[in-house]
């Protein structure tokens, strides 16, 4: 169907970048490496550096950047099998997925019915004597951190995985574990994920790790590689989850052009913001600096009971949307154990939230116009 606000368009989003990302495809070809080598060590050296890492380490996806992530930990003794790890109910499946695989027990926390993040108030109330581990979700490219939630952390030792899936080139307000504020720096380890849809995309499925612990570094890379210390030496049961070079290439592209990327989304989202009017819309609210957030997703909430409405109203007049996500995390039928209380947060926006376009094409006219749309539709 050819709307004229379609909620993405892939080829849109590479169009700024095609004559880079075809001079970096044909070196890879020309350059007979195929798995490893310069391109891969040269944008772990971008993504280290972007994040203010010591270490990143390029995976084959964002679900095996957590499973890495999760595991390694696991097999240097900093967890054990059956640790808790708490977790927000609003994210991706990948979050929860990977700290099953782990052998660990995700436990699902309730969410700010503003931010659509993790509550802190929340994880507090879910620790256990079992619990290592909190997952901050920097979903829809907000950074998921605040001094409750280090001071949580703190008080109970507890290790922190971000999964900045969403959030590359996103910025605390607050300094991290290391003093640092990029997402992806601010915990022990971090997870992310470059689908094509994210803000930088790879041109297949790619992702990453990044932390500034040598130790996890070194099992990520092992656990990546069969683990494997050494060629034809096998001290781990590991996996093939190495990043190819000419997604690496890709991403390096991508990757020198990220400032603007999200310049262009924050403009959006914020166009987004001045011009929706209509009362039955729920915004989410604008960040006390725009590093805060990169804006993968514009996600406004509908009163209850309206949304399908809405969206088949928006679509009717040429407006494409989606939902991220229709189903919180301990609501899926392969993780119903993994909430110890009522989510009522979590639910309600799963049953309200509607993703605006905001990624390519999307422009600030183009915001204009569909602000205009949703001012005059039912809810």
């Amino acid at each position: 169907m050819n709307l004229p606000h379609p909620f993405l368009d892939l080829k849109a989003e590479n169009a700024p970048f095609l004559d880079e990302l075809t001079r970096a495809a044909s070196r890879v070809i020309t350059s007979g490496r195929y798995i490893g080598g310069d391109e891969v060590r040269q944008f772990e050296s971008q993504l280290a550096s972007a994040t203010q890492t010591a270490h990143a380490i390029g995976v084959s996806n964002g679900l095996d950047a957590l499973r890495l992530s999760l595991r390694s930990m696991v097999a240097l003794g900093m967890m054990h099998p059956g640790d808790e790890v708490i977790l927000p109910a609003n994210s991706f499946i990948a979050s929860l997925l990977a700290v099953a695989d782990a052998g660990l027990t995700p436990v699902c926390a309730d969410i700010s019915l503003s931010s659509l993040l993790l509550s802190a108030e929340s994880v507090d109330s879910l620790i256990t004597p079992r619990t290592r581990a909190i997952m901050p979700v920097h979903l829809y490219g907000r950074v998921c951190w605040d001094s409750d939630l280090v001071s949580i952390a703190a008080a109970h030792s507890l290790y922190i995985i971000e999964d900045c899936a969403q959030a590359i080139g996103a910025s605390a307000t607050i300094p991290g574990l290391n003093a640092t504020l990029p997402a992806g720096s601010l915990g022990h380890v971090a997870a992310f994920s470059f689908y094509p849809t994210k803000n930088v995309g790879a041109l297949g499925d790619a992702g990453a790790v990044t932390t500034s612990s040598p130790d996890i570094a070194r099992m990520v890379r092992t656990l990546a590689n069969y683990g494997s210390t050494e060629r034809n030496l096998y001290p781990y049961s590991g996996f093939n989850c190495r990043l190819d070079p000419l997604q690496a290439a890709m991403l390096s592209v991508k990757l020198n052009h990220i400032d603007e990327i999200n310049t262009r989304r924050r403009i959006v989202a914020r166009t987004y913001s001045t011009s929706i009017t209509n009362p039955a819309v729920a915004l989410p609210p604008l960040p006390a600096e725009e590093a805060e957030c990169v804006w993968h997703q514009y996600v406004v909430r509908i009163t209850a009971g309206s949304r399908d409405r809405f969206r088949q109203s928006l679509l009717a007049n040429g407006v494409e949307t989606d939902i991220h996500y229709p189903i919180p995390l301990h609501k899926q039928p392969c993780s119903r154990d993994s909430a110890r209380t009522p989510l009522p947060n979590a639910e309600t926006a799963a049953q309200t939230i509607v993703s605006l376009p905001v990624g390519a094409p999307s422009t600030p006219l183009s915001a204009k116009e569909i602000s205009q749309i949703i001012n005059h539709t039912l809810a």
